[in-house]
């Protein structure tokens, strides 16, 4: 076995990625694979999009970086190209390196504002890996979480139980965090009932309601944000993954009340709102909106859930291209022999869910393979 110079963190897929062009990606052996998983939602417009490729190469050229404390055309155009998008009543926006970064800052910004010292986050949810981030995540604590104690105290509401809100968020409650479509648990659709019921509670008792769109935002649910799918408005909402097609880069959105609580040298990032981040973020907002993407993905997100209810696959759950699809057998088997058919999927949390995240771009013909690879598959 050849030796590895990198930390042996990562579980490996049996294969090699040399190149990749629209939703193919191409072995080191020279074989073509359908991406149905986007490095885990990332790859929102596929690979070697023209206009994306472009607008870093010209900010390459024009500055490839520069400090926060110099102003820079590019970042004020992202902020409000990224705010116009989300049609929300977020108007401030703090742009950080990844998903994790931005629920940091998020239940910091929470946390100092209230003066509270309690946490509510949802069964099944996932928002990072680091100190904060991890403390909300369900079940970290039991498998990696690594710290000796967390930094406030946490309690996990059950998915859909409104009694449960009510009981755990209180006034010493400083923020909610959800995923309105929990990613790694499987693609799991929390619902607008159970999202205005935290919304109603956090209101009654002046709690902050953090919306993780991480996996889920951008485009990711066929709308810009799952907070304009559901009808609700969160205090916050923080976004990555889709948001730089691969660039890595991240946000937090926050309403006009939660930026007032803000002061100069109260938030730090070194790397986030760089130039190439932010030539990233125009550049994905604009062909997500010049192509007519959001329509895209409502619609093969449908024909996914119409067509590939076969085989080994008895139901499906998530929303616009964030797919879950419920098997018979495990989901990691089946994982496996797609890909030898040469289709890469996801799984998730959930053992018994194959998980599709593919690139916005994906069309109908690309469904029918993978409905024809799953109808080929047994039971």
């Amino acid at each position: 076995m050849t030796h590895s110079y990198l930390a042996p963190v990562f579980t490996q897929y049996p294969l090699e990625v040399a190149s990749a062009s629209g939703v193919w990606l191409k072995s080191a052996r020279g074989e073509r694979v359908l991406d149905l998983y986007g490095g885990h939602a990332v790859a929102a417009l596929g690979y070697d999009h023209p206009g994306f490729t472009a607008a870093l190469t010209r900010q390459a050229h024009a500055c490839n970086f520069q400090t926060n404390a110099v102003a820079m055309a590019v970042r004020e155009r992202a902020a409000e190209r990224l705010v116009r998008f989300a049609h929300l009543p977020l108007p401030s926006v703090f742009l950080v390196n990844s998903g994790a970064e931005a629920n940091e800052n998020a239940l910091k910004i929470a946390l100092r504002s209230s003066g509270r010292d309690h946490v509510a986050a949802i069964e099944g949810g996932f928002h990072g890996r680091t100190a904060a981030a991890g403390a909300v995540t369900f079940g970290a604590q039991a498998k990696w979480y690594g710290f000796p104690r967390t930094p406030f105290d946490v309690s996990f509401i059950p998915r859909g139980d409104a009694a449960a809100v009510r009981a755990q968020v209180s006034e010493r409650t400083a923020a909610v965090i959800v995923e309105p479509v929990q990613g790694l648990a499987g693609a799991v659709d929390l619902g607008a009932s159970f999202l205005q019921a935290l919304r109603a509670r956090c209101d009654e008792t002046g709690t902050l309601l953090i919306f993780d769109e991480v996996q889920c935002g951008v485009g990711r649910t066929g709308h810009p944000f799952a907070a304009n799918l559901y009808g609700v408005t969160p205090d916050m909402l923080t976004t990555a993954k889709a948001l730089g097609n691969g660039f890595p880069c991240a946000a937090l959105l926050m309403s006009a009340a939660v930026s007032a609580s803000l002061k100069p040298e109260s938030l730090g990032t070194t790397f986030g709102g760089g130039p190439m981040a932010c030539a990233a973020i125009e550049a994905v907002i604009e062909a997500i909106e010049s192509e007519g993407l959001l329509e895209r993905v409502r619609r093969v997100g449908d024909y996914i859930r119409a067509q590939c209810v076969v085989g080994p696959v008895t139901g499906h759950q998530g929303a616009g291209l964030l797919v879950g699809l419920r098997t018979s057998r495990p989901a990691k088997a089946i994982q496996a022999e797609l890909l030898e058919g040469g289709i890469l999927a996801g799984t998730a949390s959930d053992p018994h869910v194959l998980r599709l995240l593919p690139p916005f771009i994906l069309e109908e013909e690309h469904v029918d393979m993978l409905r024809d690879a799953l109808a080929d598959l047994p039971a």
